[in-house]
């Protein structure tokens, strides 16, 4: 399936109906234990507000996947709530977001980073997959506890 990289920022999703339609049908497939609020509108608005934006796997003039990217203070964009819709599940349009989010991350010098605490097994061995691995805990280890934080990070030159 030839994916493109397509950005929604807040201006993009009020100008484009189609956009909107879009966003919000891949959000309302999530299934809901992914989804933080109970309606989709105000979880993309919460986004919006915060000045991130979506990265969208664009197919045929529609979205059919999106991630949440926030940027750090480090310039490193921060990802959650990868989706896809429920049509075009299991035929790589997650993964193939992600390696064109990757790409574009690589041109800009910038990383990619997951929070992890809350992911299922499933979802953590697809980052893994990708190249995403654990990074070291900045704070002092304590005995018996891991010495990895509760992130994943793709560096900008692909390697994990």
């Amino acid at each position: 399936m030839p994916v493109t990289l397509h950005h929604v920022d807040q201006a993009r999703w009020e100008a484009d109906e189609q956009v909107r339609l879009d966003l919000m049908r891949i959000y309302q497939d999530a299934p809901q234990e992914r989804m933080p609020t109970p309606t989709v509108e105000p979880f993309i608005e919460q986004h919006f507000a915060g000045q991130h934006f979506f990265a969208c796997a664009l197919f045929n003039d529609r979205l059919l996947g999106a991630v949440a990217v926030q940027e750090g203070e480090d310039r490193a964009w921060w990802l959650s709530e990868l989706c896809v819709r429920k049509t075009t599940r299991r035929r790589g349009v997650g993964s193939r977001l992600m390696a064109l989010l990757g790409e574009q991350a690589k041109q800009e010098g910038r990383v990619l980073r997951i929070e992890t605490s809350t992911l299922p097994l499933a979802d953590r061995v697809l980052l893994s997959k990708l190249g995403y691995r654990p990074m070291a805990n900045p704070e002092t280890p304590v005995a018996g506890m891991p010495a990895t934080s509760d992130f994943v990070e793709l560096d900008p030159q692909g390697k994990g």
